[in-house]
């Protein structure tokens, strides 16, 4: 059922409200898809990029991608509540759904769904433990508690989501209090991108941390998609 949308006079125009709009937008994106056999992904933003590479290089044309925004980690309470809407709309409308999220800093509340509408989810944490595997990860947490990780895609969305995303572009005097317990920058790169590890040393600078690139290609992420291919 679409919710009932309330409209608000700005001027000589009436807009939606963002959030409501974007309900309605997701709820009318299942009413627009035919009953199939196909599996749906219904993944964060931050993973299109490697989601959609591993389908077109795999061949996996029987799975069927849905990206929610990225920015919706600056909010994470959020993205249950989003998940849930697509999940209701869409459940009839393929065989299977996947959640490509880890737990993402809901608390559990991602978990709450597994069970409810039968789905399985992304392992771990968060995208840097299953890119770079549980075990590496405890690891560097081990080596130096205090590290602030960037993946290929928060490199590229950097300026929007973290500096402009947390207003640190307007109000410098934020950065030593979001940043204060860090002391080093872990780049988990995706790719082999030299433009992309310029832009992550010049962001551990901006932040005054020390500066580390690990490769860690697709992880976790790989096996989790060829496992759910093959079902």
């Amino acid at each position: 059922m679409i919710p009932e949308i309330k409209l608000r006079r700005r001027g000589r125009k009436y807009q939606l409200d963002k959030t409501k709009k974007q309900a309605l937008h997701q709820d009318m994106w299942a009413e627009r898809q035919e009953p199939s056999d196909k599996i749906l992904i219904l993944a964060c933003g931050a993973l299109s990029k490697e989601i959609s590479a591993l389908i077109r290089l795999n061949g996996w044309s029987h799975l069927k991608t849905r990206y929610l925004p990225a920015i919706l980690h600056n909010t994470p309470e959020k993205i249950t509540e989003q998940l849930r809407m697509i999940l209701q709309s869409s459940q009839t409308k393929f065989s299977k759904i996947f959640i490509g999220y880890a737990d993402c800093g809901t608390g559990g509340k991602i978990d709450s769904l597994l069970d409810e509408f039968d789905v399985q989810r992304l392992p771990g944490a968060h995208c840097y433990e299953f890119f770079t595997g549980k075990q590496t990860f405890v690891e560097i947490m081990e080596e130096e508690i205090g590290s602030y990780f960037l993946t290929d895609f928060l490199v590229k969305a950097f300026e929007k989501l973290v500096w402009q995303g947390m207003k640190i572009d307007r109000h410098p005097e934020l950065l030593p209090i979001y940043f204060k317990h860090y002391k080093k920058l872990v780049y988990l790169a995706q790719s082999e991108n030299q433009e992309l590890q310029t832009q992550a040393y010049e962001i551990a600078g901006r932040l005054g941390l020390v500066y580390e690139k690990r490769f860690t290609g697709y992880g976790e992420l790989e096996h989790s998609l060829a496992t759910l291919a093959a079902t």
